[in-house]
């Protein structure tokens, strides 16, 4: 299967929503945890998540980053981390599965590109940092299977361009026996 085969906004949504669940055991006690992105506590990358989630909605509507400017700087989650989530994940949603979303325009920061590869790029981003997030919570961080099929369908066609932009951390080569959530986790710099 290629990524032109896949449902993506269909998968983008299966990815919001498996994150949704593991935003649901976030505590106020859990947000000031390390997680196993540098330098990003808790709080710092759920507002991450949801930021980007408002980004999508954002430039899918055909925004640039100059009109979106500072907008989602600084705390996105206020006093309801699952709120915040949940309305930017509705938001995120609904832009993709648009009529005509996944051929439109997104004025990204490496773009423009067609919405079908920043939809890519954000199902990459939602469930990757789901996985950062159940880790640094003690949550269940297994990945849905499924999603790790969508995730290598998106990924390995641009990996080498991804791995060498910074996109993610250092790309560890993974055991022959490894399963694919291994080998997703360590070829995007996480030690699962």
């Amino acid at each position: 299967m290629d990524d032109q085969e896949l449902d993506l906004p269909a998968v983008h949504q299966q990815a919001l929503d498996a994150t949704l669940r593991i935003v649901i055991d976030v505590r106020a006690d859990h947000l000031d945890r390390p997680t196993p992105c540098d330098d990003w506590d808790v709080r710092e990358l759920l507002g991450h998540i949801v930021g980007g989630n408002h980004w999508a909605k954002a430039l899918m509507d055909g925004e640039t980053i100059e009109e979106v400017g500072d907008r989602f700087d600084g705390d996105l989650l206020g006093d309801d981390p699952l709120g915040a989530y949940g309305a930017s994940a509705t938001e995120a949603g609904e832009a993709f599965a648009a009529p005509g979303a996944m051929e439109a325009m997104a004025a990204v920061s490496y773009g423009p590109v067609p919405g079908s590869v920043y939809c890519g790029h954000r199902i990459l981003d939602v469930v990757l940092h789901g996985w950062d997030l159940a880790t640094a919570i003690g949550s269940d961080a297994t990945i849905e299977p499924d999603l790790v099929d969508a995730c290598w369908t998106i990924l390995e066609p641009q990996l080498d361009l991804l791995v060498a932009s910074g996109a993610f951390g250092t790309y560890t080569e993974a055991a022959a026996d490894a399963d694919p959530a291994t080998r997703l986790l360590l070829a995007t710099g996480r030690t699962p």
